[in-house]
């Protein structure tokens, strides 16, 4: 007695060879240049959402408590600048200075100079030009030095 298996198999025997045209028929459409080009393009494009999904599993879904937590301290931090924010309307013109003001001021440095004196620098020395010398000589200067 033969098992379902044999049975089923001996039934649809007859359509392996159709199928295996069809197979080769498939296969050598998909090997022209065109084909090859177009399916590159359109595994790229397709390949967009896998890759994004893959990232959403991999990366933020096992981690999504931290995220969250941290979506929240951002949150937090933005309220809290938000708050704290002065709406108060800020000053375009400042008030000149009194004269009394200037006045004291320049009767400072005046004292301010009398006491320290003239902030004049020192003149400063020339520079001395370096005459090379003959190996020889700096030698004996080094070890007599």
């Amino acid at each position: 007695m033969k098992t379902p298996r044999e049975l089923l198999l001996a039934r649809h025997q007859s359509a392996a060879p159709k199928l295996d045209a069809i197979r080769r028929k498939i296969i050598a459409e998909l090997n022209h240049e065109v084909t090859k080009k177009q399916s590159f393009f359109a595994a790229f494009v397709s390949s967009f959402p896998a890759r994004s999904r893959n990232l959403w599993l991999e990366l933020i879904w096992p981690s999504r408590r931290v995220w969250a937590s941290l979506a929240a301290v951002w949150l937090l931090l933005f309220a809290a600048n938000f708050s704290m924010r002065d709406h108060s309307q800020p000053q375009l013109a400042v008030a000149p200075p009194l004269p009394q003001t200037i006045l004291a001021f320049h009767q400072q440095e005046q004292m301010l100079t009398e006491l320290i004196g003239p902030n004049d620098p020192p003149p400063a020395e020339p520079a001395k030009p370096i005459q090379p010398r003959p190996t020889s000589e700096r030698r004996l200067e080094i070890e007599t030095a």
